[in-house]
């Protein structure tokens, strides 16, 4: 894949300034945002919220950057990603009261809709068992800080922080406690702790109550929450999952009946799209990606950048989209930009129950996934790799030639195909 921008920003860096010798002699190499504004701008280079999007060199390397004041960073092999796994969970369901109108369960599509209805919803007040108002959010000073940080041998650094800008998503105090959220819009794999250390250091002197941080995600109409603490309060990776709940908004329940129903009215299928055959396992993150382009066209680097894709995930799941016919992409003079398409933006507006069936009509539609669907529906919810490979040959599917290419883009049917028959369960 080709580099990024960051890619080869960083790696100049790096080489000008010598830096991989330097953190080998003193464990850690201290870096201004006026150097790396010599390259590019900052805000760009230095904001990573998931692993995956880790600069080459960073990944390579196994390192990280972490702010510690507005115009200085610390890079060294510190552990800053913690793991997220969506235990399943039958969601608890709520509503906003009825004579709410300016929040609408069907256009959750941004951050902050995502955190407003579930603040209006009660589901903040639920999760931390008490009464909360919305007190805080957005960009503010630290202040003055220290802290130890684990790098990736088991060593420890002490880090000082003067001033840093932190970010709160959304900030809701009780009687006795101080929630920090930190959302997210999509399904994510990690995510960086400093979004919820910083903050919680921060508050921590400043008020007198128990701090709660707190992850968030908005993800195929699922509100999750991740309650964490940190057990030793001056140490960055002492965080710990105390909690986790879903919620949904109330909505008629999708039937086995219903899934039934769709499959059974797929016999008309459309012609083979001239477009990659998808390669993307969790149809989830195709929901995601839709959602994520209701609120506008972004273009592929924005998806990199911004979300919890890596370059090839953000062409496969780009791809898929399009290979359903609700997205399309087009070029401009600096790159290629993935829109939804008017048949997608309908579609993603659609209530909850209507939307999902629609996903499962457009998936029908192709003949491969419908008779993949129906093997697997008759052995009782199982289906060989070696089936699907052979009804994928049969229908001489666009761009797939070697045996490995077949076996893989098979991952992706049966990934399909399996969300359809969940979408009954899920309720």
């Amino acid at each position: 894949m080709a580099k990024t921008k960051n890619d080869i920003a960083w790696e100049q860096i790096f080489k000008d300034y010598d830096i991989l010798h330097k953190i080998k002699q003193d464990g850690f190499y201290e870096i201004s945002a006026d150097v790396i504004r010599e390259y590019r701008e900052p805000r760009l280079m230095c904001k990573f919220d998931h692993e995956n999007h880790l600069p080459e060199i960073f990944a390579k390397n196994q390192l990280s950057i972490l702010p510690i004041s507005r115009s200085a960073y610390v890079i060294g092999d510190f552990s800053v990603f913690a793991e997220v796994t969506y235990q399943k969970m039958k969601p608890q369901e709520v509503n906003v009261p009825h004579y709410i109108q300016t929040i609408q369960p069907d256009d959750l599509y941004s951050e902050s809709a995502a955190l407003h209805f579930a603040y209006h919803s009660g589901m903040i007040n639920d999760f931390l068992g008490e009464e909360t108002w919305h007190t805080v959010s957005g960009r503010m000073g630290s202040g003055e800080f220290a802290y130890y940080i684990e790098s990736k041998n088991g060593q420890r650094k002490y880090v000082k922080v003067n001033g840093a800008q932190i970010e709160i998503d959304g900030g809701y105090e009780g009687k006795t406690k101080f929630a920090i959220i930190e959302a997210k819009k999509e399904m994510v794999k990690d995510f960086n702790v400093r979004q919820l250390f910083y903050p919680f250091k921060v508050w921590k002197t400043r008020v007198n109550k128990e701090i709660v941080p707190i992850f968030f995600t908005y993800s195929n109409d699922i509100f999750s929450f991740f309650m964490y603490e940190f057990a030793d309060e001056n140490i960055f990776n002492s965080y710990r999952l105390v909690k986790q709940k879903d919620y949904i908004v109330s909505h008629r329940k999708i039937t086995e009946a219903d899934v039934q129903q769709i499959a059974a009215k797929a016999i008309r299928f459309v012609p083979e799209p001239q477009v990659p055959f998808p390669q993307a396992d969790t149809f989830a993150r195709v929901v995601d990606l839709l959602g994520l382009l209701y609120e506008g066209d972004m273009s592929k680097n924005e998806i990199t950048e911004n979300y919890n894709f890596d370059k090839r995930q953000t062409d496969y799941y780009s791809n898929a989209c399009i290979y359903l016919g609700l997205a399309e992409k087009y070029e401009t003079s600096d790159d290629v930009m993935i829109a939804l398409t008017n048949e997608g933006r309908r579609v993603m507006a659609l209530p909850y129950r209507e939307k999902y069936l629609t996903l499962a009509e457009k998936i029908l539609e192709h003949q491969v996934f419908k008779e993949v669907y129906d093997e697997y529906v008759r052995n009782g919810q199982n289906v060989s790799k070696d089936f699907v490979v052979a009804r994928m040959k049969h229908h001489q599917l666009n761009g797939l030639a070697a045996e490995s290419t077949f076996r893989r883009r098979a991952s992706t049917i049966i990934g399909w195909v399996k969300w359809i028959c969940e979408l009954s369960e899920k309720d």
